[in-house]
């Protein structure tokens, strides 16, 4: 049965994902709007959950169906990675920074965000 709460939360965090890749294409030499925004939406669930987690306590099937399965379907650190050495092969080497500096640091503060919005944080 875990498998098919991670199958199921996955399906769905891939689906979501899709959507806003096609809401927010990726156009070259620009900065990768999607996989950012989807990372950092995921990041906040994953941080609320954590502190749900914590404080209130979250059941397995709720773990494997959204912090295993919905937001390992939304994220995408493999498109990240993939779309940071496009930018670098391409030659813009300040925006794969700047994408690289903005990923790392508004993931970061979407978990703290999750985590304070589940009131385990401050």
């Amino acid at each position: 049965m875990n498998l098919i709460y991670v199958f199921l939360g996955g399906g769905v965090g891939a689906i979501a994902r899709y959507g806003i890749g096609r809401w927010l294409p990726f156009v070259a030499g620009e900065l990768p709007r999607a996989t950012l925004l989807a990372n950092i939406l995921s990041c906040m669930v994953l941080g609320y959950l954590m502190g749900m987690l914590q404080t209130k306590g979250l059941e397995p099937r709720f773990q494997l169906l959204l912090m295993t399965g919905f937001c390992g379907g939304f994220s995408t650190f493999s498109t990240f990675s993939a779309e940071t050495f496009e930018l670098l092969n391409q030659g813009y080497v300040g925006l794969a920074f700047l994408y690289m500096a903005l990923s790392m640091l508004s993931c970061l503060i979407g978990i703290w965000i999750g985590m304070m919005l589940a009131g385990y944080a401050s």
